[in-house]
């Protein structure tokens, strides 16, 4: 499938047969199932739900009998259009859906309906990964497997709740331009912001809204030939698919080493036990026999459509994070970090709007500084879910950029947060926490800690000013962390006259 040149397993061969690799890279591509935030299904009117008693939520045409007519579900549409928009897709005039030909359980029609070779959306780019398309399609019904803990009539089962069947759906495929485990996780988390933002999904990837499947191979670095690709089906966190896709492509480079060849499968990685199984041999589009959908009419994307699609577009992550470096002045971690990930941002605004921007010491990039000594104490969850209010981090930030408070001083004020909530001002007077400052206060305990440490004095006055950090920590252990650092250093030049 390679064509010339390379061999599709990723060997390079001279005339002594297999060379040594030193190094392969991987080559990922994703597809992407989002679960449209639709009140009805793609084709017939049943209402969307999660967590309703099984097969609650069908009709004829979901359930595939003979005679029903599909009708497209006009807001699904408008939501593509909007994924199109976002991406900087080229939008398709003219889009007409397909029949996609294949026999599982899921599946009541024996068919799923989606777009093959006129999709709604075309090419485009979101970060540093390009866009291959963006089509609309239906979702197949729920699978659950009974082992043996519940076994039905005496043996193992397979039951099917068609609730699920129907439900809209937009495929996001991506170019091979990923190239880890770890970017791949960094991309979707943009992904699924992005989709947030637009409203147009709930994107959660517990209850299965946002699904990935990644098509990956590797090859030697430094050449462009693709090699043979597997695809890993339906992960469901961001966790699960890093540690597949290290999985995966652990699995290929062991195998090519060994003089083996990469085989075309679908594949399942169990989160469970890090074991990667073969599903089926991987399809090629022939496998499906696309052919046009005789009951539904191709679809119009008029001017109106656009208009509307247009008029709905919120600020999106990238426009955000240019607003919160242009604008703000953050660095390019902190715009990225609050603009990728929507709840984090959101939270950075509502503490600039409680007052962290009143306070010019202070400013917006301390504050996007405490907010990640925040999410860091959270293991990364949302800091809304916290008891640190943004009126609360404004405050605390407030009291460091006007030296009422010194940093070490602070993190002790937000553990005490994180715990229990409150007022920062409140925390910091019931324990006494305020800054210590000026020659009146500290000059007394600099003296004492130069006085308990001769020898360090002795290099200090020979101008060697690396053993300072002796009396730095001196009169921070002597003032419980409320000294500034840099202030207690002046001070220790003035006493020896440096």
């Amino acid at each position: 499938m390679n064509g010339g040149g390379m061999p599709s397993d990723g060997t390079e061969r001279g005339a002594g047969g297999p060379a040594e690799v030193a190094s392969y890279e991987p080559v990922i591509g994703l597809e992407i199932h989002v679960q449209l935030r639709t009140r009805t299904k793609m084709f017939c009117s049943c209402p969307l739900s999660f967590g309703e008693p099984p097969n609650t939520h069908t009709c004829p045409v979901c359930l595939g009998l003979p005679g029903s007519l599909p009708v497209a579900n006009a807001e699904a549409i408008h939501y593509g259009l909007m994924i199109g928009l976002a991406v900087g897709s080229e939008l398709a005039p003219r889009s007409i859906f397909h029949r996609k030909n294949y026999f599982y359980p899921d599946l009541p029609k024996g068919y799923q309906i989606s777009q093959y070779d006129e999709p709604l959306c075309s090419g485009g780019r979101l970060g540093e990964v390009r866009i291959h398309r963006v089509h609309l399609e239906e979702d197949a019904a729920k699978l659950t497997h009974v082992g043996s803990s519940g076994r039905i009539h005496g043996s193992d089962a397979s039951v099917v709740d068609f609730n699920r069947g129907g439900t809209p759906l937009a495929e996001i495929v991506t170019e091979p331009d990923v190239r880890s485990a770890e970017q791949a996780s960094e991309w979707l988390r943009l992904l699924r912001t992005t989709l947030r933002q637009l409203g147009v999904s709930d994107v959660n990837m517990e209850e299965g809204s946002l699904r990935c499947d990644a098509n990956i191979s590797i090859r030697p670095v430094g050449t462009t030939q693709l090699g043979t690709k597997t695809e890993l089906k339906n992960m469901n966190s961001f966790r699960f698919i890093e540690r597949g896709i290290r999985a995966e492509v652990a699995r290929q480079e062991a195998l090519l080493r060994a003089g083996e060849t990469v085989t075309q499968e679908t594949l399942h990685f169990d989160p469970r036990t890090e074991a990667i199984t073969s599903l089926r041999s991987k399809e090629e589009a022939h496998d499906y026999r696309y052919f046009p959908e005789p009951d539904l009419p191709p679809v119009r994307i008029t001017n109106e459509m656009l208009h509307r699609a247009r008029t709905a577009m919120p600020e999106l992550p990238a426009a955000r994070e240019t607003r919160f470096a242009s604008v703000l002045g953050l660095n390019v971690e902190s715009a990225r970090l609050l603009s990728w990930r929507a709840e984090l941002g959101d939270y950075f605004e509502a503490a600039l709007d409680a007052g962290a921007s009143m306070h010019p010491p202070a400013g917006a990039q301390p504050l996007a500084n405490w907010i990640s000594e925040l999410t860091a104490r959270h293991d990364g969850d949302d800091p809304a879910d916290s008891k640190v209010t943004p009126q609360a981090l404004a405050t605390l930030v407030g009291l460091v950029g006007s030296k009422k408070l010194t940093q070490g001083g602070a993190k002790q004020v937000l553990d005490r947060l994180v715990a229990e909530g409150g007022d920062p001002a409140a925390i910091v007077d019931a324990e006494s926490l305020g800054a210590v400052g000026g020659a009146d206060e500290l000059a007394p305990v600099v003296r004492a800690a130069l006085e308990a440490n001769p020898d360090v004095a002795a290099k200090l006055r020979d101008g060697d000013m690396k053993p300072i950090g002796v009396i730095v920590g001196y009169v921070m252990k002597e003032t419980r962390g409320r000294a500034d650092g840099g202030e207690v250093t002046a001070i220790v030049r003035a006493e020896l006259g440096l």
